[in-house]
């Protein structure tokens, strides 16, 4: 997985934790989605995309994935 989570919330001018915080998540939990370790549940990716004001399919391409 690709995750573009960490460009988003930095147009945004959010810290990790305050995109945590409002997501509902641990900060390590942002941590990894950003380093592509962790693949998000849909629930999860929704409340992220819906925060940073795009769509899911901008935040995460996974496309490489079997």
């Amino acid at each position: 997985m690709i995750s573009h989570v960490k460009e988003f919330r930095a147009r945004m001018d959010l810290t990790q934790a305050q995109l945590a915080e409002a997501v509902g998540v641990r900060r390590e939990t942002i941590v990894f989605l950003e380093q592509g370790k962790y693949n998000p549940s849909l629930r999860l990716a929704n409340l992220i995309a819906k925060h940073l004001n795009t769509k899911i399919d901008e935040l995460f391409d996974f496309s490489d994935e079997v």
